[in-house]
């Protein structure tokens, strides 16, 4: 596997977790995903196997919590 294949930059981490690039900055950002930054241009990177996990997690179904 090669680092491009490794890492997705912002614009396609959003296209696959179906959200805006913006809300992947601020997901960078607060922690909820880890941010890597390329070592030449300083561009955002995330980890493919991250948003994959990511997306996972956000097609499970919600829980209802019973009152």
């Amino acid at each position: 596997m090669t680092v491009k294949d490794e890492f997705v930059l912002v614009r396609e981490a959003a296209e696959l977790l179906g959200v805006c690039p913006n809300t992947i900055r601020a997901w960078g950002a607060n922690g909820k995903l880890t941010e890597y930054r390329h070592p030449v241009n300083d561009y955002r990177m995330f980890k493919r196997i991250e948003i994959e996990k990511l997306l996972k997690k956000m097609r499970q179904p919600v829980k209802r919590v019973s009152k």
